[in-house]
């Protein structure tokens, strides 16, 4: 019964996206990566790490169909206070890193992927929470749409690799970054307050919009975070196993 549900919910679901064609929105092609990572990488008993943003709400979705259509056992840590709730609002089991401190997988989306699976992530402030739950997965899964994938770095998405910093330290660490790599970092700002963009930690964050394209990101990654008061890069380094990329034509690709 559990395999019948399954494979129906299947056919439905390549019905749709295939009658979506060539029109495919952003949103569904998010849709179609996330459920494909989903049902690839997620098995019973499994240990998952919830990533952050737009495309996860997908992830989070189909794993909540697969949980009740198949009564799997599935246990969730979060990357945030959004990915927190998306489990708790979901009725999926809600774990922490004391409990359960290694993960089977983690599904996460990025702001941008290059060639060799680095990739730039913390747009929505939540990069050194995912860093950790990342590093604590024996496989890191990416989810994103097709405007997220990029050759090198900054084709694609122009904000910039977000930098959080100890508040005290955010001129000094500017400062360095520019002298050291070019650029130019600015301290993001609040949309709903006045002041900075606070991180679920307390910190600050900078963007740095970089201008040199054709750098080794493993030695400015770990060169930034050298500089005292750095506390964690938005730069995803040999982090990633695989990428899913929801495309407009309906199909995943995959990297």
């Amino acid at each position: 019964m559990v395999v019948f549900k399954r494979l129906l919910t299947l056919i439905v679901n390549r019905s749709y996206f295939s009658s979506l064609g060539k029109n495919m929105s952003l949103e569904g092609a998010k849709r179609i990566a996330a459920y494909k990572a989903v049902d690839e990488w997620v098995k019973p008993n499994t240990t998952v790490g919830i990533g952050s943003g737009s495309t996860v709400v997908y992830a989070v979705d189909r794993l909540k169909e697969r949980v009740t259509n198949e009564n799997l056992n599935v246990f969730c840590i979060p990357t945030s206070f959004q990915a927190r709730q998306l489990i708790i609002n979901s009725g999926l089991v809600l774990c922490d890193l004391e409990t359960h401190p290694t993960l089977d997988c983690v599904i996460d989306g990025a702001d941008e992927v290059d060639s060799n699976l680095t990739l730039i992530k913390g747009g929505g402030g939540c990069l050194l929470q995912e860093k950790i739950v990342a590093s604590c997965a024996k496989t890191m899964i990416v989810i994103a749409d097709y405007t997220k994938d990029s050759v090198k770095l900054g084709d694609q998405y122009q904000k910039g690799i977000p930098v959080e910093v100890v508040p005290m330290a955010y001129v000094p660490i500017k400062k360095k970054i520019e002298s050291m790599f070019g650029g130019s970092l600015n301290l993001r700002m609040a949309v709903a307050k006045a002041g900075p963009c606070i991180t679920d930690n307390g910190n600050f964050i900078l963007d740095w919009k970089f201008t040199n394209k054709d750098v080794d990101w493993n030695v400015v990654n770990r060169e930034i975070l050298m500089i005292p008061g750095v506390v964690e890069t938005g730069l995803f380094v040999k982090m990633a196993a695989k990428v899913y990329f929801g495309m407009a034509d309906g199909t995943v690709k995959e990297r």
